[in-house]
Order: C-alpha cells, then sequence, then structure tokens
C-alpha cells in the first residue's frame, strides 16, 4: 500500500490524502463518502479532502483533516449504534483499513477488485 501511505510532513500528506480519497472512491463508490472543503470564489480553486469515510459491513472507517492535523477512527457498529471507537493514528487507520479489505476480499468480488486498485 506504499502509493496510499500517508506521509507525516504537511504538503505530501494533503497529496497522499488526496490520492488515498481518489482511490477509495474509485474502487469502493458505494462504500466510501468523502467531504472536501475549499474551492475559492464560485469554487474555482482547489478543494481539499476535509474527511474520508469508508463502511466495510460493520466498521466504519473515518479519517478527519482539520489544518496539520489528521486523525483516524475506526468503528464498529451493529444495528445502526456504534459499539465500540478507537482512534488510529493515520498510518494505522490505513493498515487496519486494508486488513478488513483483505478479509471482506474473500468473500466478496467488489473487496477482491478494491483491494486490487489500492494495492496494485
Amino acid at each position: 500500500m506504499e502509493a496510499a501511505s500517508l506521509r507525516a510532513d504537511g504538503t505530501e500528506m494533503s497529496i497522499s490524502i488526496e490520492v488515498l480519497a481518489s482511490k477509495l472512491e474509485q474502487a469502493l463508490p458505494g462504500r466510501t463518502r468523502v467531504q472536501r472543503s475549499g474551492g475559492g470564489l464560485l469554487g474555482r480553486g482547489s478543494k481539499s479532502v476535509r474527511e474520508v469515510l469508508v463502511q466495510l459491513g460493520s466498521m466504519s472507517y473515518r479519517l478527519q483533516v482539520r489544518g496539520d492535523r489528521v486523525e483516524g477512527f475506526r468503528q464498529r457498529e451493529s444495528g445502526g449504534i456504534a459499539i465500540k471507537r478507537e482512534s488510529l493514528d493515520p498510518g494505522s487507520w490505513v493498515a487496519e483499513l486494508t486488513s478488513t479489505l483483505r478479509a471482506e476480499a474473500e468473500r466478496s468480488a467488489e473487496a477482491q477488485r478494491a483491494l486490487s486498485l489500492l494495492l496494485g
């Protein structure tokens, strides 16, 4: 997952997050939601990723960007109710998301294609 790994310094981090968000939107369109902000006057400038949310079965993975700070979360849900929520650093967030996607790929052709796109 080298291409999608998140680097620590400011400019590279924002580029890495944008690449990761785009790959996830393409790989898992029905399971990924990306919120962007910015765009300047009349939306003509570049927009930056503010949040990435990926839903895989009973697990949801949320990556929030607030200025220079990036926070990752993993949450288990049952019946629409959050059972457990834990904070993850961005690198761990990517690793955990990949791990869950690998497990899901054993059962789902969509997840297999997504994993191939993300890793390939």
